[in-house]
């Protein structure tokens, strides 16, 4: 989670800076947000409206000279800082947020701009299970955060431009820590944006378009990732990573591949070599006692997308798994509100399980998801044949949080044509 943090707030300050510094206008934007929080499960805390403060650094562009922010059509990119007041202070605690983000024009109109934001929070109250049993939203301090916003423009000047707001904010471990039912929120937002220069800074895209350049690709990667098993097995344990795709970067800005991905899960192969209940002898999944190794891999084929943003990319994987057989143990421990639970002694306690033979198992068995950040050494920009990227993942079962993931990687581009 250190490495996690560390590497987030690294690519707020770069994320932003950087992409065209001689058509840029910075901006602070201070906003107040009021809202409520879902009730992520049964006897969770009361607690009251909740309220928030950001402050946005943003950079605006409306110049655009790199092929990224002209095909995204950015008007503004940057870091956020925020404090969060959960309504609770006592089992609920504080939130400090850190995020980049990226602002667009939206609906084709100057005065509406979609907000997206992604990085990490700290938490001051989490999960306890004696003194905090009920707050089961987060169970570490840090955790992924997410933010969408869509705001309106009130009222506009050259330096000073007034603007209400509405949208969701998410947070979650990534499946790093049980319990993880994460907060969920819908705020209403009011603020300023106070531009440190009185010249004035045009919502109207100017596009400088050069020319176009499509090159094929591959690309390596090797993660280590951070997975839990359940509750009742809740210590981290490691995931390794290795992948690979092939496929056509179209206009030096956005990539599409397709891939293939290799994955071990320690968690399983020590469920599966401690003799664990589910697998001993006599019991419905003793057949994965003959292969500890083999039956904690994860293989899968890919269809992958990415947009290239100069030194970063936000990559999207959608994955279907061919081979994942000790999945069935994580299903039947973590799945327990299905339509048909059932109850087994365990030492120490009983757990409920979930039934395999519903829909919604075989689907999350087979599909698997991954986002994140990527921070490439050498800009794209600059079309180099060899690049490396470091980044930051958090990967998914049909959308439920599996595990999250740094990595490492290479990519080489192998022809290139110029239009």
């Amino acid at each position: 989670m250190i490495k996690k943090i560390t590497f987030l707030i690294f690519l707020s300050f770069h994320i932003s800076k950087g992409q065209e510094k001689n058509t840029s206008i910075f901006s602070i934007n201070p906003e107040i947000l009021l809202g409520v929080s879902g009730t992520p499960n049964t006897n969770f805390p009361d607690r009251r409206l909740q309220k928030q403060v950001f402050l946005n650094f943003g950079w605006h562009h409306s110049i655009h000279r790199q092929k990224w922010l002209s095909f995204l059509k950015t008007r503004k990119a940057g870091v956020s800082l925020g404090y969060t007041d959960l309504g609770n202070q006592h089992k609920l605690g504080d939130v400090f947020t850190i995020q980049t983000f990226l602002e667009f024009n939206a609906f084709r109109s100057e005065d509406i701009n979609i907000h997206l934001g992604i990085g990490t929070s700290y938490f001051t109250e989490k999960y306890h299970s004696i003194t905090n049993e009920f707050n089961k939203a987060v169970s570490t301090n840090l955790t992924w955060s997410f933010r969408m916003f869509m705001f309106y423009n009130l009222i506009k000047s050259n330096q000073f431009n007034w603007r209400v707001g509405v949208g969701y904010t998410h947070h979650s471990n990534g499946h790093t820590s049980f319990p993880n039912q994460g907060y969920n929120s819908f705020l209403l937002s009011v603020g300023t944006e106070i531009k440190t220069t009185k010249e004035a800074v045009s919502d109207t895209i100017f596009v400088h378009k050069p020319k176009k350049f499509n090159s094929k690709y591959y690309s390596i990667r090797s993660g280590l990732g951070v997975h839990v098993l359940s509750e009742a097995f809740n210590e981290m344990k490691n995931v390794y990573i290795v992948s690979g795709e092939y496929g056509k970067i179209y206009n030096n800005t956005f990539k599409l591949g397709f891939g293939a991905y290799f994955r071990f899960y320690e968690s399983y192969y020590d469920y599966i070599l401690n003799n664990e209940s589910l697998v001993q002898e006599g019991r419905e999944f003793s057949d994965l006692q003959s292969n500890p190794f083999m039956n904690s891999l994860n293989v899968g084929i890919t269809a992958n997308t990415e947009f290239l943003l100069n030194h970063f990319g936000i990559d999207i994987q959608i994955g279907v798994n061919l081979f994942k057989p000790a999945y069935k143990i994580d299903a039947r421990i973590n799945q327990g509100w299905g339509f048909v639970p059932r109850t087994i002694p365990e030492e120490g306690g009983f757990f409920r399980l979930g039934d395999l033979s519903e829909t919604y198992y075989t689907l999350k068995y087979r599909f698997s998801g991954r986002l994140g950040l990527k921070y490439y050494f050498i800009g794209t920009s600059e079309k180099p044949i060899h690049n490396f990227f470091v980044g930051a993942f958090i990967n998914s079962n049909l959308g439920q949080a599996d595990f999250t993931e740094i990595a490492i990687g290479y990519t080489k581009q192998l022809t290139a044509r110029s239009k």
